[in-house]
């Protein structure tokens, strides 16, 4: 009887391990589809990251140069033991270290330069898994509903990729797909997230990066849902029509839905690519300028901001009418609407920082929850140096020195960063995140800090709060007098824009007859 059973099960066995092997070789079974060795290798992963601060930093004396040089070491082979965790677990991890990835100016370099590539990792869904998509949710397999449909993918995501495709009807179409698995994984990717993150702040209390997974937790279903991102980009794309140098996709609603999305094909270069614009005579000046009015519109008047402006979802190009500059903003999954409040004290905020308004600065610090932590939320925000801050961030631009110390300082004071950002309105974060990748967008293109940009963010400020006050007031003289301000105000900007124009021509000017004068054109 035992041998029987031992038979039995030696066959049972050989069955499985074969099976396995077949559906292994076959790509019908992947081990990131088990949740315990997803769990196991996040687990793993947090235990070494943690196990390696606890021993790599306790013997060598805090703030010591050689400190430093071993932390950077340590922050190092953490961010690559991340970003491997992240590859390895894809679909949510991949999501969340990009949103860390983001944060230039307000994590380590290690990480932020590490993390960074998984916007270039991106898992891709196979043609089967893609059909499987389509024909799920759209009741069709893709020959009867396009003439053509590329197998290679335009691009992909975390979340989804797209592919091009052509209608019956002749459109060109850009179709997005939703990864299949991501659906089923992202609840316990984040709940698992969540955990962790717990048992690390027992070993580290000053480590408060649970804003990072009520992020996610908040966002993540938003992003999913395509419709939701259909609608998103109907709405900016009214909301913002005054714009003629802008362009959203138009959305075609009959073939999309909470898992494909089908929009407009538009071409166009990323917005970080200056040997692009150069040569196709795309004025980067121009694009930098088009970015800050977009984005000031959204953040300052309307209180609804994209807030996924990296490289591969702003493009660029040439109008074919106009010659002139066009930005083609994509993936409209994620936005943050801002309770008038926040907007509002966020407007002042700025409009005390481009002025150079301290105790307005420290007050509205306060009002959005910096606390007296506001000297460091300001230079967050800013990412200037607290001595540009006191002097006025649009008095000169930022030099590689300060570039420098700003770096530093983000990994010196991570734990002040970590407890400011877990203690500031929700909305702050992902308002953090657009202005990094904003950021990211000028150092590429060499426009950052430039004295037109604040100016604009001004302009807008100026004009929502003036907006706020008319609609808070029944007295006609009184909105009358507003506007009065409000147009006195603007004139102001628009004269100290103009003088700094004539100051940089004379300048120009001056520079170009010293050369003439040390190199004389002979006849």
């Amino acid at each position: 009887m035992a041998r029987r059973a031992l038979k039995l099960a030696s066959w049972t066995s050989v069955a499985l391990a074969a099976s396995g092997f077949y559906l292994y070789g076959n790509k019908y079974l992947d081990l990131n589809d088990f949740g315990a060795v997803r769990v196991g290798r996040a687990v793993a992963t947090t235990a070494v990251i943690s196990y390696d601060y606890l021993t790599s930093l306790r013997s060598v004396p805090y703030g010591s140069e050689e400190y430093l040089q071993l932390r950077s070491k340590v922050h190092l082979r953490s961010a690559q033991r991340l970003c491997e965790l992240c590859c390895a677990n894809r679909g949510t991890f991949i999501k969340v270290g990009q949103h860390l990835g983001a944060l230039d100016y307000l994590l380590p370099e290690e990480y932020t330069s590490t993390l960074k590539v998984l916007h270039s990792q991106a898992p891709q869904s196979s043609m089967q898994e893609v059909r499987q998509v389509i024909r799920e949710d759209l009741g069709k397999e893709i020959q009867d509903l396009f003439v053509s449909f590329d197998d290679t993918p335009l691009g992909a995501a975390s979340l989804a990729q797209v592919h091009k495709a052509v209608l019956h009807d002749g459109r060109t179409v850009a179709v997005k797909v939703q990864h299949p698995k991501v659906q089923a994984q992202s609840s316990k990717d984040i709940f698992l997230m969540e955990m962790l993150v717990l048992a690390v702040k027992q070993l580290f209390p000053e480590f408060e990066f649970m804003w990072l997974v009520d992020e996610a937790k908040k966002n993540l279903p938003l992003e999913l849902d395509f419709l939701n991102e259909g609608r998103n980009a109907e709405k900016v794309a009214q909301m913002l029509k005054h714009f003629n140098f802008l362009k959203v996709p138009r959305i075609y609603w009959e073939l999309s839905s909470k898992r494909v999305l089908l929009m407009e094909f538009v071409e166009g270069g990323q917005v970080n690519d200056r040997d692009y614009m150069e040569r196709n005579k795309i004025d980067v000046n121009e694009v930098s300028r088009h970015l800050g009015k977009m984005y000031s519109e959204m953040i300052f008047v309307h209180g609804f901001v994209h807030c996924d402006p990296h490289p591969g979802n702003v493009l660029v190009r040439k109008h074919a009418d106009t010659g002139k500059a066009e930005i083609i903003l994509l993936d409209h999954g994620l936005y943050q609407v801002l309770t008038e409040e926040f907007r509002l004290d966020y407007c002042h905020l700025w409009q005390s920082l481009i002025w150079t308004d301290m105790k307005s600065v420290e007050k509205y610090s306060q009002r959005l929850g910096a606390g007296e932590l506001y000297p460091l939320f300001a230079c967050m925000l800013t990412a200037r140096s607290w001595k540009a801050v006191t002097r006025g961030i649009g008095q000169a631009p930022v030099t590689s020195s300060e570039e420098m110390e700003i770096r530093d300082n983000a990994a010196s004071y991570l734990p002040q960063i970590s407890q400011l950002l877990n203690h500031v309105p929700r909305q702050m974060l992902l308002i953090f995140k657009t202005n990094d990748l904003l950021r990211g967008i000028e150092v590429a293109l060499g426009t950052r800090a430039s004295a037109s940009s604040f100016l604009n963010m001004s302009r807008c400020c100026i004009r929502a709060l003036a907006t706020h006050k008319k609609k808070n007031t029944c007295s006609f003289f009184r909105r009358t007098q507003i506007s009065c301000q409000e147009a006195l105000k603007l004139w102001q900007i628009d004269l100290h824009e103009f003088f700094l124009k004539v100051k940089g021509l004379r300048l120009t000017n001056w520079v170009l007859s010293l050369i003439c004068w040390v190199f004389p054109v002979s006849d």
